[in-house]
């Protein structure tokens, strides 16, 4: 549960780069609202394009965000994860579905970008990763 759970919170650092849209609770109100369209504003790249990770060994995790709130992901170890998503504030959050539900959420700060943008962010495991909005996205997802 251990390792799954760190590789749930590795795709969500994947998530930095980009994300998608969410509409705040009917109970936020309309600045929470405003917000939430801002942050959408933001991560619209991501829907039609591949989020990238590279960890410091040279590996790949790979995000799909679905702008209806669920994503698909390939950690760096080549195991398939899905969920949901929705932001919460200025934070993206992920909830892991399967291979099996996870008790909580991970919530990582909304970072905006364009194909081909890099970013360095650190890992829930404190490793440095290379963060890379890629063009596109594998048939079937979207």
């Amino acid at each position: 549960m251990i390792r799954a759970s760190v590789r749930l919170a590795a795709a969500a650092a994947v998530l930095t780069a980009s994300s998608a849209a969410c509409a705040a609770d009917a109970s936020s109100g309309p600045a929470r609202t405003s917000e939430a369209q801002a942050v959408a504003q933001i991560l619209q790249p991501a829907f039609s394009n591949t989020i990238v990770s590279t960890y410091p060994d040279g590996r790949q995790a790979r995000l799909w965000l679905d702008p209806d709130g669920r994503y698909q992901a390939i950690g760096r170890h080549g195991e398939p994860n899905r969920g949901t998503w929705r932001i919460k504030g200025e934070k993206l959050c992920l909830k892991q579905s399967r291979p099996f539900p996870t008790p909580f959420s991970y919530c990582t700060p909304v970072m905006g970008g364009e194909v081909g943008d890099i970013w360095i962010r650190r890992a829930v495991t404190g490793e440095m990763l290379r963060i890379r909005l890629e063009r596109g996205r594998p048939d079937g997802l979207g």
